[in-house]
């Protein structure tokens, strides 16, 4: 699935992924970001989730916006093993895009267009 971060240039977005457990056992994942701008993407709370059974778990994802460019990356949450149980790889596609600019501030100079 793809999780969208849409906004103002220069903000912060914090996205929840929330992952469902619907089995009778605890479950354990360890997250990754990977790709092309995983670098501007992060997990604040950490990027471990425990989920226990037939309950859910949730995941922030923070993401800054600093270019005009649509920033790509992959959550790649891997199950750790709890009590002997596995569950499956879950991947989701990160990705962001400019929808307004807001200046930061003004700054007023003069110059001369051309000199004779």
């Amino acid at each position: 699935s793809t999780i969208e971060f849409t906004g103002t240039l220069h903000t912060t977005l914090v996205k929840q992924v929330r992952v469902k457990n619907p089995s009778c056992n605890t479950l354990a994942y360890s997250a990754l970001l990977v790709g092309r701008d995983a670098e501007n993407f992060s997990l604040p709370k950490g990027s471990t989730v425990t989920i226990p059974a037939t309950r859910q778990g949730i995941l922030n994802v923070e993401f800054t916006i600093r270019f005009l460019r649509p920033a790509e990356a992959v959550l790649i949450l891997i199950s750790t093993n709890v009590d002997g149980v596995d569950g499956a790889t879950l991947t989701f596609s990160l990705k962001s895009e400019v929808k307004n600019i807001d200046p930061l501030g003004i700054i007023r100079c003069k110059s001369p267009c051309y000199e004779l």
